[in-house]
């Protein structure tokens, strides 16, 4: 009876690393530029999930380094997520400023993608494995240092 107890235990201490996420989540969203962007159809590849919003400055900054890591791997592609309540015209009127070479569409604030928690700072970026599991989970600025790194663990 106590291994099963301690089992359980250890259970509930790892479990809640990636709490509301999915473990193969989910995204089908339509971007800025109306095309369809399905997370299961990007299989076999690495993908960055990124949430960020205009106003963010971290944000700003990471997003050229998140369009060189895309540039520089053929084994990887991106999505952005604006992640914040304004009209899709200023988005992209902010991109045209800021350009990126991955898709960005806006999720609703208040009914963020079902199968990702609602992010708790900005910017937050999600890299999914090649078999659709989130390998790990970045909030703050993400480098591509950082992504090699965890690409590199296979997570």
């Amino acid at each position: 009876m106590i291994p099963r107890l301690l089992a359980i235990a250890a259970l509930a201490i790892v479990t809640p690393a990636i709490a509301a996420t999915a473990a193969k989540p989910e995204l089908k969203v339509t971007t800025l530029d109306g095309k369809p962007f399905d997370l299961a159809a990007q299989r076999g590849k690495w993908v960055v999930v990124n949430y960020w919003a205009t106003w963010c400055v971290p944000c700003i900054k990471e997003m050229p380094d998140i369009s060189n890591f895309v540039k520089s791997r053929k084994d990887v592609s991106a999505i952005g997520l604006a992640f914040e309540d304004t009209e899709a015209s200023d988005i992209s009127a902010f991109l045209r400023k800021h350009p990126v070479v991955y898709p960005i569409a806006q999720v609703d604030v208040t009914a963020p993608p079902k199968d990702f928690d609602s992010p708790k700072g900005l910017p937050t970026t999600y890299l999914i494995a090649p078999d659709g599991h989130v390998a790990q989970r970045f909030v703050g600025p993400v480098t591509a240092e950082k992504l090699n790194e965890a690409i590199a663990k296979g997570s």
